[in-house]
């Protein structure tokens, strides 16, 4: 680190976010290195170091000898105001080396207000923003995540998409590099060749036509790029790697604790959810593996506290198994066990006190809709009682404080479906009151909710999202709905829920807009800190677009979408069923109950998901 560095950091708010120097993070000797790549994280230390995804890479990408991967973390205002004011240019962690000189920066893209500051992490390294303006080989920008499956909004500044889970793909990827740069190749060769490994989406090699209403007109791919770019996956979890010496944070993260992942994909098929289709197949470790890479992680790490994360963890065959073996390891050393992302028809009385054996922690529903009939449009698959029922189980238990999530603006909602949110806390709040053990310390029952987004490769990603106005009409209704002062209503702000959707279903065109919301001082805008709605609608409408066109109008049912292009295995006439399922409020029975065919098992080898 530099004397400069150093006096910078004295005036900075947490510069622990800067330092680098955590146990067990990885440092290799240069002369042993031919290929550096930068993991960069479009967002704060403290959400990028919550990441299990950018442990698994950093891990899995370091075990490949002569490559050296590093990381890199989009810094807060202040940090940025000096880095520029003393002309330093963006650096990695572990080396303090400038991201700008590494052969590769490979950016992590899970949500879509992450997209401003892919460009003013760019440009604070001292790199031209937009591909066509990076001429050389290296350094090669490239990018993965969950938004990627629907690269067009950011098809100008990235040169190559890697679709899927990255693991085998990144370092293939990587591979092409180090013998392309070794070879002399120029740029246009080397994404070439990139495009005919599987997964690999190169925008450069394809060319969006619109119709004279803005709708896509067709997608051509040039030079024998393939039509369409099929997701990557890894099927055997076990075999994968798998990051059980992962970095210990040198200043409080989010997620402060060891994040064990039990199982990729979903097998509930709720229609709104746009990574329960993005993972499928589902696809699961085993006890025996989770339960030899908790210890290893918990022994290497000195954490505290281990959670089970996954789409829905309750769904985890040997669920019980696997909570019995943790605790009987962890309950010794006071290490609790935590168990988010449950669900409110399969909380049992065993799993309740499996989590409060060491440390009683909050506990979460997410309902999603609070009428029956709605919840079955979106294929939620739990009922009223299911929930009650489990509310039942953990006011016996001890428990007082619960959270319950919803949307508003989901397809074919109606004012009684809003009021109904109203009436099932209340019933909640009944609920309390006859079963508490405990009602000595009363009860605090929280309503969130937030602006439904329709997203891309889900069944509503036809639908319109409701207006502003429209939403806070809502909020209000339900705001007047809910009586009880022991119940207390949150919800989102709609205007971020807006220019998410715009981004989440926008075409080619919309990356003018992100580059001039980015210049025009756009950054961090999934904090309310920077967010500016009226700085997002002005760059809308000096590119000559219309926010109404990518989030408040329904598709056309033959209408080709920008996303077309990706092909996560989800097909897309069984996401158009799903949607006439809705609309008659059928629903349709999870992987368990029986295969749907929604065209995702063909991305295994094997037959047939872990189901």
């Amino acid at each position: 680190m530099t004397e400069e560095l150093e006096r910078i950091l004295t005036r900075v708010q947490k510069p622990a976010r800067y330092t680098g120097g955590e146990y067990n993070q990885i440092v290799k000797d240069l002369r042993d290195v031919d290929l550096r790549v930068a993991f960069c994280f479009p967002d704060t230390y403290e959400i990028g170091m919550s990441n299990l995804g950018l442990q698994i890479l950093y891990g899995a990408i370091n075990e490949e000898p002569g490559i050296w991967c590093e990381r890199c973390f989009a810094p807060w205002g202040d940090m940025e105001e000096e880095l520029r004011r003393a002309k330093l240019p963006l650096y990695a962690l572990e080396s303090g080396d400038p991201v700008g000189e590494f052969d590769a920066l490979a950016f992590s893209l899970g949500y879509e207000m992450a997209y401003t500051s892919v460009l003013n992490m760019l440009d604070l390294a001292g790199l031209p923003v937009k591909s066509a303006d990076r001429p050389g080989l290296t350094p090669l920008v490239f990018a993965g995540g969950t938004s990627c499956i629907n690269p067009e909004p950011m098809a100008d500044f990235i040169d190559l998409f890697v679709l899927g889970e990255g693991e085998e793909l990144d370092l293939e990827v990587l591979r092409l590099l180090r013998r392309a740069k070794s070879e002399g190749w120029d740029k246009a060769g080397f994404l070439r060749a990139a495009a005919d490994i599987p997964g690999v989406y190169v925008p450069s090699l394809y060319e969006p036509e619109y119709n004279p209403d803005g709708t896509m007109r067709a997608f051509r791919p040039k030079d024998g790029a393939p039509e369409r770019v099929r997701k990557r996956i890894i099927e055997d979890l076990d075999s994968a790697y798998y990051p059980t010496h992962a970095i210990v944070p040198s200043t409080e993260i989010v997620h402060d604790r060891v994040v064990l992942e039990v199982m990729r994909g979903c097998v509930r098929g709720c229609r709104f959810c746009q990574a329960g289709f993005a993972y499928r197949p589902v696809r699961r470790h085993s006890t025996e593996f989770l339960l030899k890479a908790a210890r290893e992680a918990l022994e290497s790490s000195g954490y505290e506290e281990i959670t089970l994360s996954s789409l829905s963890t309750s769904d985890f065959k040997g669920l019980p198994e696997l909570a019995d073996g943790l605790l009987e390891w962890c309950e010794p050393r006071k290490i609790s066990l935590s168990l988010p992302s449950l669900r409110a028809d399969n909380f049992s009385m065993g799993l309740m006190e499996r989590v409060q054996r060491v440390r009683k922690t909050g506990l979460t529903f997410a309902p999603e809709a609070g009428s029956q009939r709605l919840r079955d449009v979106i294929n939620k698959n739990v009922t009223e009682e299911d929930l009650l029922n489990s509310c039942r189980v953990a006011f016996e238990g001890g428990w007082n404080t619960l959270k319950l999530y919803f949307m508003l603006g989901l397809p074919t909602e109606t004012d009684e479906d809003v009021a109904a949110i109203a009436e099932l806390a209340e019933k909640v709040l009944r609920t309390w009151r006859e079963y508490s053990t405990n009602k000595a310390r009363g009860v605090r029952i929280t309503v969130s909710t937030s602006m439904f987004v329709p997203k891309p490769h889900t069944p509503f990603q036809w639908e319109e999202q409701v207006g502003i106005e429209e939403y806070l009409r809502r909020v209000r209704l339900l705001k007047d709905s809910i009586k009880s002062r022991s119940i207390t209503y949150n919800w989102h702000e709609p205007h971020v829920s807006l220019i998410e959707a715009v981004l989440s279903r926008g075409d080619r065109r919309t990356g003018g807009v992100i580059e001039r919301v980015w210049r025009d001082g756009g950054k961090l805008d999934s904090w309310s800190d920077y967010f500016s709605f009226e700085r997002w609608m002005a760059a809308i409408e000096a590119a000559g677009l219309d926010a109404g066109f990518y989030a408040n109008r329904v598709r056309g049912d033959d209408e080709i979408f920008p996303w077309d292009v990706i092909d996560i295995g989800v097909t897309k006439g069984y996401l158009a069923r799903e949607r006439r399922a809705a609309y008659q409020g059928v629903i349709t029975p999870d992987c368990r109950a029986k295969c749907m065919g929604c065209g995702a098992n063909s991305l295994l080898q094997r037959s047939g998901c872990d189901e």
